[in-house]
């Protein structure tokens, strides 16, 4: 029903203008980088249109909890969602200099000491570079936030696996140093209930969502 009303109000008004609330959820390490400066450049292009933006981890239910649009990693390909690609972004495993980078391979695990997130079990075993370098983790620090393990990590407290988009500028100043990229690419998109009814406020974010990153790859924006 929100969504007829926002193509009804979009008839009236000739289709021109997106304007009204948009709600946004979020995940919570996307949100503390970028998304509050998307949306004050979103509202400088778009002054009607009033953002209300959720930053959690929880997958929200757009339909019932009347969220305009979700902002999701590596989202589900079942999901009754339709949305954009609009960036991607990759795991490196990384310390600070001082941790000596271990000579393991796959078949004999190097054991390192490990600044962890709550989704690490005992047991996990971290590959790099295409499974031929693996390291068995040695926790010493668990930490629910990924800004907190980074900022671990470059203290010297141990290994981490960490998105590049948080470390880039550690890697390049050499405040960390790249033991090797993990997996395949994470995907970041811009997702919204239906096509079909598309609304201006909707359609104008998303396409503004995927112009924020022209060369598709997730980066911090520049203070």
């Amino acid at each position: 029903m929100h969504e007829v009303a926002d193509a009804v109000a979009a008839a009236r008004d000739g289709l021109a203008t997106p304007r009204g609330r948009l709600r946004i959820a979020a995940p919570l390490l996307f949100s503390q980088l970028a998304l509050g400066r998307i949306a004050a450049r979103f509202l400088a292009s778009y002054p009607e249109v009033q953002i209300e933006a959720v930053a959690e981890d929880r997958l929200v239910n757009l339909v019932d909890e009347h969220f305009d649009v979700a902002i999701r990693i590596n989202p589900s390909k079942d999901s009754a969602l339709v949305g954009r690609c609009f960036a991607k972004d990759r795991l490196v495993l990384a310390a600070a200099p001082s941790i000596q980078m271990p000579k393991g391979d796959r078949d004999k695990p190097f054991p390192v000491p490990a600044v962890v997130t709550p989704s690490y079990r005992d047991g996990d075993i971290w590959s790099v570079r295409n499974g031929q370098f693996t390291i068995e983790p040695r926790p010493v620090l668990r930490l629910s936030s990924l800004l907190m393990v980074r900022d671990a990590i470059v203290d010297g407290a141990g290994a981490a696996m960490l998105p590049q988009s948080i470390i880039g500028s550690l890697l390049e100043k050499g405040e960390l140093v790249s033991w090797g990229i993990a997996g395949d690419e994470v995907e970041l998109w811009v997702l919204h209930t239906s096509r079909r009814l598309q609304s201006p406020k909707v359609r104008a974010f998303v396409d503004f969502m995927c112009k924020q990153y022209p060369n598709g790859s997730f980066t911090i924006p520049i203070r």
